[in-house]
């Protein structure tokens, strides 16, 4: 299979795949050392890492032509480790990959949706004790980002802030979530925010009448 018909093929985008795009457009490195820089960098704050996953991503990578082998090494007797670069179309589709994530919203709708979209069958008390412990948890889940940043921060001094954009970014939108959630259990609680009886739910025409 010639390396254009390589490029053509479709790579699934997944957090791993660009990952380890990433780290080899530093420079080449094998797959133990992605995955361990991966655990260093604290990656499993945005996504699962699996000694499988990252070596299959490997393959999937190099098979599009993507990342190819550049180097053979072994250490007395452990197992050989190959060493990868990234290629050409490689830095492109990385480069692509990222502009499109950045710069376009998602179009899916977080999680949180679809249960805020059924939420009316908890009843209004049960409604309120879901999001009142939703607000707690995300409550701890900020305190946990900040010690996490404040210890990571005295361990590594002078640490470039863009290299921790992503945890800022997660931890506004915890703030966020925090906020509306706080607003709508107090607006639950006073009566601002009307809870409708069974029988004042608006009725739909059936489809086709």
């Amino acid at each position: 299979m010639s390396s254009e018909r390589k490029r053509t093929r479709p790579l699934p985008r997944t957090p791993v795949a660009l990952s380890v795009l990433n780290l080899l457009a530093e420079r080449p490195m094998h797959p133990y050392e992605m995955r361990m820089l991966m655990r260093q960098r604290h990656h499993d704050r945005a996504f699962q890492i699996r000694e499988s996953s990252v070596y299959d991503t490997v393959a999937r990578l190099a098979d599009r032509g993507l990342i190819e082998p550049v180097e053979v090494s072994r250490e007395g007797r452990r197992p050989e480790r190959t060493v990868y670069s990234i290629t050409e179309a490689g830095r492109e589709e990385l480069l692509d990959w990222l502009w499109q994530l950045t710069s376009e919203p998602a179009t899916d709708y977080p999680a949180f949706a679809a249960p805020l979209m059924f939420i009316y069958a908890l009843g209004r008390d049960r409604a309120i004790a879901a999001l009142s412990q939703r607000a707690a948890r995300i409550e701890a889940e900020i305190s946990s980002s900040d010690a996490f940043r404040r210890a990571f921060a005295a361990e590594i001094l002078d640490f470039p802030r863009i290299f921790g954009i992503e945890e800022e970014y997660a931890q506004a939108m915890r703030k966020a979530e925090l906020a509306w959630v706080r607003a709508t259990v107090a607006e639950l609680r006073d009566g601002t925010f009307p809870w409708p009886a069974p029988e004042d739910l608006p009725e739909y025409p059936a489809h086709g009448a």
